[in-house]
């Protein structure tokens, strides 16, 4: 007759391939989270953030370097976990409109990211820390940046989240341009497509989605009311162009925060930076939105949650041109994602195509 010793042993070799195989649906994996000391550094830092607010009308405003009547500028936030392999492109685009944007770069605290000496990534890194995916982390890098750029310069009128596999489509003018320019009073051919106030936020809102009930229940079944209701709860891409007037509600929001910054329990369905700031612009402020962002991605063979990454013999004219096409009456101005081995052939095109609108 076998010994208990042997037969504890047995069953708990036969268990290793039943528990690997169905522990991760019985104890879903902790991914990281955010601790009260980061919590309440972050705090902090948004409440600093929330009165620095910009002169008042009757003021002729000043900008940091002194000149009165200075142009509204777009604060363009760089979310990262890798080097920034496009900062060449990015220098480019810049190139000639120091006065007009300001640069901010969250890099997570646990990569090595070259801080560009020389290009106008030098000294705009922010004070960063790990980011994960399936995290609110995220949620908190994005709000960090906003807040940093509010403290940093009054003038930041624009903020457009970006990450490091990000590209311009059009000049920095084409851009400016897009983003500042009223849109004309409508006639009634063009009033639906003039409908939102100026200014407005660009960011993608979806409703509806097949996937929206379970990215709803990810925390667990109910577990967002009573403050969001399924049927207020949207979807949408993490990278936006928002106004100064909705970085400031973001940094603000203390409600909605507390139910998104929860662990998720089914991580297939868990995306809170994609939930998060759709769901508050949505619930604060819709009609200040467009509903769409400025951002082109290609979804049509996403793997693991990674839309396609475009590889250097992808890289043309035609593909330029094509990115930019949008099915309503804007142009896309960013687009992601990018392998890193695609800056050569990008520089080549940056003068002749990219930057020619």
């Amino acid at each position: 007759m076998f010994s208990t010793p042997f037969v504890l042993s047995f069953a708990l070799l036969l268990s290793l391939p039943i528990l690997f195989h169905f522990g991760p649906r019985i104890i879903p994996p902790m991914h990281l989270q955010i601790s009260l000391a980061d919590e309440l550094d972050d705090l902090a830092l948004f409440r600093r953030a929330a009165i620095a607010l910009p002169r008042p009308r009757s003021r002729r405003p000043v900008s940091r370097l002194g000149t009165t009547n200075p142009k509204p500028k777009i604060a363009f936030l760089f979310l990262t976990n890798t080097d920034l392999h496009f900062a060449p492109l990015w220098d480019r685009f810049f190139s000639g409109h120091e006065r007009l944007y300001n640069v901010y770069v969250h890099a997570d605290s646990a990569t090595q990211v070259a801080d560009h000496g020389g290009d106008v990534f030098s000294g705009r890194f922010i004070k960063a820390r790990r980011t994960e995916r399936a995290s609110p982390t995220l949620i908190s890098a994005a709000r960090r940046l906003l807040a940093a750029a509010l403290l940093d310069d009054p003038l930041n009128s624009y903020f457009a989240v970006v990450s490091q596999h990000c590209i311009p489509l059009h000049s920095f003018q084409f851009t400016y341009r897009t983003l500042f320019t009223p849109p004309p009073i409508p006639t009634e051919s063009t009033r639906k497509l003039t409908q939102f106030r100026y200014p407005t936020s660009y960011i993608e809102i979806l409703s509806g989605e097949p996937q929206l009930l379970d990215r709803y229940n990810a925390r667990g079944e109910n577990i967002m009311l009573p403050e969001i209701p399924f049927d207020r709860f949207r979807i949408g891409s993490q990278f936006f162009a928002l106004t100064r007037k909705h970085a400031l509600l973001v940094i603000k929001d203390r409600r909605l925060w507390r139910k998104f910054r929860l662990p998720c329990l089914n991580t297939d369905s868990c995306y809170p930076e994609e939930h998060y700031f759709p769901t508050l612009l949505s619930m604060q402020d819709p009609n200040g939105c467009t509903h769409y962002t400025l951002t082109r991605v290609n979804w049509t063979d996403s793997t693991g949650g990674h839309p396609h990454t475009y590889c250097p013999p992808e890289v043309s004219p035609n593909l330029i041109h094509e990115l930019r096409v949008s099915n309503s009456s804007y142009s896309y101005l960013f687009a992601r994602k990018f392998s890193p081995d695609c800056l050569d052939p990008l520089m080549d095109l940056a003068d002749k195509v990219i930057f020619r609108d």
